[in-house]
């Protein structure tokens, strides 16, 4: 039996926007094969189990429907590791500022 989410329950749904055969000839072909989904967060609105099709409400106030995916879904993104070229740009610019005065 899987987890039972209420209603209200911050969650992250997943939508198929495009099937891979309604997706561009001009893609790779890597990425043709895949369908194109959405991932959306929001508030549940009613309750449900994972894998179930429900409806969301967004931060914005939208409803979305999809399936449920996550539960308390954490926000893993980030920019990559820091290029060593940019760590000395504050300080170096600092100097140059100093510099000219």
């Amino acid at each position: 039996m899987s987890l039972c989410v209420k209603k209200g329950d911050w969650v992250q749904i997943r939508q198929t926007v495009l099937e891979p055969s309604q997706r561009s000839p001009h893609i790779p072909d890597d990425t043709s094969k895949v369908p194109f989904v959405l991932l959306v967060k929001g508030f549940l609105t009613t309750d449900a189990h994972l894998g179930d099709k429900v409806t969301i409400s967004t931060v914005i106030g939208r409803e979305i429907a999809g399936e449920l995916v996550a539960v308390n879904p954490s926000y893993n993104h980030s920019f990559g590791v820091s290029p060593p070229e940019l760590m000395s740009i504050g300080s170096e610019l600092r100097r140059m500022l100093i510099d000219e005065k």
